[in-house]
């Protein structure tokens, strides 16, 4: 699914609502809901936007490194039920 708003907007968003905006007002201009902001303050926070950059990369990082662990694991397994076929 394609994100309608980038991290930028995202974080330009919830700054403006530190600022004093109200959440209400500022979802309603957004035409987001009042859930949606309260979803990216609890995962972006008081966040700046090289700090939202840096998240991201992490997640897809830390996503890489999962994939390879269930592959190498599904190889050792594989290599384990050979192993215990002996003739």
């Amino acid at each position: 699914m394609k994100k309608r708003f980038t991290e930028d907007q995202i974080i330009q968003t919830l700054e403006e609502i530190r600022q004093g905006k109200a959440a209400k007002e500022v979802a309603r201009q957004k035409g987001i809901t009042l859930q949606t902001i309260y979803t990216w303050k609890t995962k972006y926070g008081d966040m700046s936007a090289d700090e939202a950059r840096k998240l991201k990369a992490l997640e897809a990082e830390n996503a890489r490194l999962k994939r390879l662990v269930a592959d190498l694991s599904l190889d050792v397994q594989i290599l384990k039920d050979v192993n215990s076929k002996k003739w």
